[in-house]
């Protein structure tokens, strides 16, 4: 199967076709309102803003997976985005990205582009890797998303091409973008 073979919940809780984003360069990315990294939701507005014309869509996928840090209900979450940060691209339905009850989508991101580590720049990388470290000492070999704000660039036919972490800089990610769109 490849990434247009799938199906996700828009925020309403109705079904839409990947092929209906056939042509686009996406940004996927599983969000959280109440995380440390929350504040990327800027950051993505920003990038929307800059490139959607261009045709690039931001498909945001809220997580309750990590901390409970995506609490409340479809409407809380959207209202949250639309208000705190002005986000105009699509928030689709809540789901999980690891374990029994992923979206399928996910564990297919999941198995063409593993975790490759943490920005080691980033101030939070410590705190990460000690969480994740005291969970599962054999962490950085699984595939599976590790937190918030992870992000996965699908080209205009589809072909995964890059994972970024929550720690990677929106800077490297606009470069990644100004080179394919």
């Amino acid at each position: 199967m490849g990434l247009y073979d799938y199906e996700v919940k828009n925020g309403e809780g109705q079904p839409v076709s990947m092929k209906d984003y056939k042509g686009k360069v996406l940004l996927i990315v599983n969000s959280a309102t109440a995380c440390g990294f929350t504040p990327q939701y800027e950051d993505l507005q920003g990038l929307y803003e800059k490139f959607n014309g261009k045709g690039l869509e931001i498909l945001d996928f809220p997580c309750n997976q990590f901390g409970n840090q995506a609490p409340g209900t479809q409407k809380e979450i959207q209202s949250f985005c639309d208000l705190e940060y002005g986000v105009t691209y699509p928030v689709f339905e809540k789901i999980d990205v690891n374990g029994n009850g992923a979206l399928p989508l996910y564990d297919f991101l999941k198995t063409e582009k593993g975790f490759k580590g943490f920005d080691l720049d980033h101030p939070l990388t410590p705190v990460l890797d000690d969480m994740l470290s005291a969970a599962n000492p054999e962490y950085k070999s699984d595939p599976s998303i590790k937190w918030n704000f992870t992000k996965f660039l699908v080209d205009r036919s589809g072909t995964i091409l890059e994972r970024f972490e929550p720690t990677t800089s929106v800077k490297l990610i606009e470069q990644r973008l100004e080179g394919i769109l």
